[in-house]
């Protein structure tokens, strides 16, 4: 059912907690990493999240933000990874997605309707704005919804061929496909995030830490500033 095009997998093994939930132990997690989902409204970005993660989650609505924040424990070669999977919540209906909601993306998972051509038309303008702000993240294709006609996956979808990008049948509804999809982005996410030579993670990698230490030179300065306290006179 899934055809992966280029060298994009890392050979990671992953161990799925499927019933991971929302008192999984953060601090203990020895690598954090971010996946982002794209794609037009209603394709099954949610539902295919909410299919993985089963009932053992409840997922996070942060509405400032428009996004829905999926919180997620897994193992990478037996590391404890934590995952942040970041839906868009409705802000897609827009056809844009604010800068924030790339920042410290390590991998992306973009998904389209095979029943609406459209959605699969807009692959393109997603995966434009996605290069704009994340130029290496690793980005699986998703054909979703294949349940709904099983002929669909005997269809060739060029667009993933055409810029190298692993590519999945899946069906949020039955589950096909759903749990390969979401480990081998988080194997994906995690090889990214220790091999990175992205330019954009560098750059922000020293705004940090140029944040970092003008944080503590400016308390260095209220430190000097401040008057010696002189002792109570008798």
């Amino acid at each position: 059912m899934a055809a992966a095009g280029g060298d994009a997998r890392a050979e990671l093994d992953v161990d799925v907690d499927v019933d991971a939930g929302p008192g999984q132990e953060k601090y203990d997690a020895e690598e954090n990493v971010k996946i982002i989902c794209l794609g037009d409204s209603a394709v099954g970005k949610s539902k295919l999240m909410e299919r993985f993660l089963l009932d053992g989650y409840r997922p996070q609505q942060l509405s400032t933000f428009a996004l829905t924040l999926y919180k997620h424990a897994a193992s990478v070669d037996g590391k404890r990874v934590l995952v942040d999977f970041w839906d868009t919540a409705g802000q897609e209906r827009f056809q844009s997605m604010h800068p924030s909601y790339y920042h410290k993306a390590h991998a992306c998972i973009m998904v389209f309707d095979v029943q609406r051509k459209v959605t699969y038309k807009n692959l393109s303008n997603w995966y434009k704005e996605l290069r704009e702000f994340r130029p290496e993240i690793p980005c699986i294709v998703v054909a979703n919804k294949i349940d709904a006609d099983m002929k669909m996956t005997q269809k060739s979808f060029n667009f993933a061929r055409k810029f190298n990008l692993p590519f999945y049948f899946v069906s949020a509804a039955d589950g096909t496909n759903v749990v390969k999809l979401f480990s081998d982005a988080i194997k994906l996410a995690v090889a990214y995030k220790q091999n990175s030579g992205d330019f954009m993670d560098e750059v922000m990698r020293e705004l940090e830490n140029f944040d970092l230490q003008q944080k503590g030179e400016d308390f260095s300065d209220k430190e000097e500033s401040c008057p010696e306290e002189k002792p109570p006179s008798t």
